[in-house]
């Protein structure tokens, strides 16, 4: 990747003439992102609505906007989009934003997303909408409305962001929170074998990173990992490089450096098959 030290936008980088689309990018994660991929050479469209953690509050910070001004000052190309993407409006506003600052999309990353963690008998039907909404619908939307440009043009890549959450293992975020991440691993496969015809890639990543969203649950571990965000980003950067035409349908662990792919697999031989078939 051809950036400086300061992280300025390498007019020739790998992403030049790319147009990215980042949702949640005003925060951690999302902001990492988008920075790498300026400093990469994309033009970068920064979408956050400035919600709470939990999304019931929009705050006043105009944190996309922030992070635009930072890119700009290094020379990158950026600009900021505040849609709320929780429904298919909103995500097609952020899509049209792309289309009209720079007339075409290459990348996008589903990253937006908010957690409400409570147990199934204390969980609200309001706090599941919302988790379901931004998490889920979010990234359905973002989809579905990038699809139709990067069909057009052949060329895409896609990456959705799930979690350990879902497996029940690692970071234990609540009922909805699990089953919104589980249902974005589904999500990414079927994308992959409908985007694979027209050079659409979708992968997923499960990221570990220090967060506003996991600063509580790491603070409780006593975690002592690097979490820099900057880990997750170097994986990102890879999957929706021109050169990764060939990798879809795949979910990778990105955490402190650290880089695992989880595959499902069905087993015919393990204790609990025997058990279930076992002749009465």
């Amino acid at each position: 990747m051809r950036t400086s030290e300061s992280g300025k936008a390498a007019p020739n980088g790998p992403l030049s003439g790319r147009v990215a689309l980042v949702t949640g990018a005003g925060r951690g994660l999302g902001a990492s992102y988008v920075t790498a991929l300026a400093a990469a050479g994309a033009a970068v469209v920064v979408n956050d609505a400035s919600l709470s953690v939990d999304g019931a509050s929009r705050e006043d910070t105009d944190v996309a906007g922030a992070v635009v001004e930072t890119i700009t000052a290094a020379g990158g190309i950026a600009t900021a989009d505040r849609s709320d993407i929780s429904h298919f409006a909103g995500a097609e506003q952020a899509v049209t934003c792309a289309m009209e600052a720079f007339g075409r999309l290459d990348i996008v990353i589903n990253n937006a997303g908010i957690l409400s963690a409570p147990a199934v008998s204390d969980l609200s039907q309001e706090e599941l909408d919302r988790v379901l909404a931004t998490n889920v619908t979010g990234s359905i939307g973002i989809a579905r409305a990038a699809f139709a440009p990067m069909r057009e043009r052949r060329y895409g890549r896609v990456i959705n962001t799930v979690s350990e959450a879902a497996l029940g293992t690692g970071y234990h975020a609540g009922v909805a929170y699990a089953a919104s991440k589980a249902a974005l691993w589904g999500l990414t496969m079927v994308l992959a074998d409908e985007g694979a015809p027209y050079g659409i890639t979708v992968n997923a990543v499960s990221p570990g990173a220090r967060t506003r969203m996991s600063h509580d649950h790491l603070e409780r571990v006593g975690t002592t990992l690097d979490l820099d965000p900057a880990h997750v980003s170097r994986v990102v950067l890879a999957l929706v490089a021109e050169s990764a035409g060939d990798i879809t349908g795949r979910v990778i662990h990105a955490a402190g450096g650290a880089v695992r792919e989880y595959q499902l697999k069905r087993h015919a031989d393990t204790p609990l098959v025997a058990r279930l078939t076992r002749s009465e």
